[in-house]
């Protein structure tokens, strides 16, 4: 079995939708799960009909046909005949978003978020699929919510994993080509719930885990796996081969070509992962895998944006011991904040935060409560692995470092 995963930006319109036919009849397509997103832009386009439901009512509908006149375009250039079936069924899943926005009690966001946020899957894979079969790659669609189950812990769900092994193992035909959804599973209530954002490498990841896959392709629209973003970075360069350790390295600093859940399963079973481009499948891309750890060894860059840095003092200057660390770091749970790097020193403290949740407020209320608080919006935090001098000079050059922090194989550095 080989588990294959396309992102949003594969299948962005008709013409991407149709490539991914031909990346699949060029590489073969027998006992195969092609995972496969949201298109293009839907979850943002998504996040804004959810925004518009808790904050501007008189704009929500506008915002559903919008991402309905999206998809809805995308069909009529691939479905000569709009009687095909498939129109039926992407009505019927936009009319169940409807439906729910219609009846819903709930106020909690992250409930309605997880709820609605999948509607985009779900279109995707089931215009993916009926294309498919119009063109003779026939293959099965599954709903990964019947396959995945996860707890109740919204836009961020964690895997039952002993449950969903015994679904997959028992319920799943690996003798076809099956089309599901990233992101998405269920839970006990069958209620649905998302994996985090980027979260379809990581279903990609749990199946192949589950079904013990040969090797997981994720198909992306760069060549492979780079040492560094090359919306930020000029040169960028192609790493061909980055082993499991160093691959969950980069993904935890913040590599986004990798989601950081994805590489723990299939290092356990020793699964390789490649990263290939969709514009050329027949290269090499990059290989994740036991072996050399980096090749070529070069540094490797990597930016996160929009963070808060937030420095603590005690206010009687006394020490920060580890009854305030672990204080800190129980409001920083209370407020579902990821943290992205800490800093200590006898009588400060240091962390740079992740508002995920929007609790940034909150947070600062309660440690004002116990500490001197120096607050820094919208800071970057830079992080190269197997630095050298020259790249920490380079990276530091017209910026303003507010922290830095170096082991032997990282430095980060948080800049304004």
């Amino acid at each position: 079995m080989r588990v294959y995963k396309f992102g949003g930006a594969s299948v962005k319109d008709a013409e991407g939708v149709k490539n991914v036919a031909e990346v699949l009849k060029t590489t073969g397509y027998a006992n195969t799960l092609v995972v496969i997103s949201a298109m293009g832009k839907t979850t943002n386009a998504m996040e804004l009909v959810i925004k518009n439901y808790f904050e501007n009512k008189e704009e929500l509908q506008s915002s559903i046909h919008e991402v309905i006149k999206f998809h809805n375009e995308i069909l009529l250039d691939l479905f000569d005949n709009e009687q095909h079936e498939v129109f039926k069924s992407v009505k019927a899943l936009f009319d169940e978003l409807k439906t729910f926005f219609k009846t819903n009690k709930s106020p909690d966001y992250n409930y309605v978020y997880d709820q609605t946020i999948g509607f985009g899957e779900l279109v995707s894979t089931t215009i993916v699929s009926h294309y498919l079969n119009q063109i003779g790659l026939n293959n099965q669609w599954l709903d990964v919510r019947e396959f995945i189950k996860t707890d109740n812990y919204y836009r961020r769900a964690n895997i039952n994993w002993e449950q969903t092994q015994d679904i997959i193992s028992s319920n799943f035909d690996t003798t076809q080509l099956n089309i599901t959804q990233g992101f998405l599973g269920s839970d006990a209530n069958n209620f649905t719930t998302t994996l985090g954002r980027e979260g379809s490498d990581y279903t990609a990841a749990i199946f192949a885990y589950c079904l013990n896959a040969l090797d997981v392709t994720i198909w992306k629209d760069v060549p492979g796996v780079l040492n560094a973003d090359p919306r930020y970075f000029e040169n960028a360069q192609l790493l061909n081969q980055i082993s499991y350790r160093e691959a969950i390295e980069l993904a935890f600093y913040g590599a986004s070509v990798i989601h950081p859940k994805t590489l723990q399963p299939l290092q356990q079973k020793e699964i390789p992962l490649h990263v290939k481009s969709f514009l050329n499948p027949k290269a090499s891309g990059t290989c994740v895998s036991k072996g050399k750890t980096l090749e070529p060894e070069i540094p490797c860059f990597i930016v996160k944006k929009n963070l808060i840095l937030i420095s603590l003092s005690s206010l009687d200057f006394s020490y920060i011991v580890e009854e305030n660390i672990s204080e800190i770091f129980s409001l920083l749970h209370l407020y579902k904040m990821k943290v992205d790097l800490i800093q200590n020193s006898a009588i400060s403290f240091s962390v740079c935060i992740d508002n995920l949740y929007d609790n940034r407020d909150k947070l600062i209320q309660h440690l004002k409560a116990k500490f001197n608080v120096t607050l820094h919006d919208n800071v970057s935090l830079y992080t190269i692995r197997h630095y050298n001098d020259s790249a920490i000079k380079e990276l530091e050059k017209e910026k303003t470092v507010l922290l830095k922090q170096l082991t032997q194989e990282t430095v980060q550095i948080v800049t304004k």
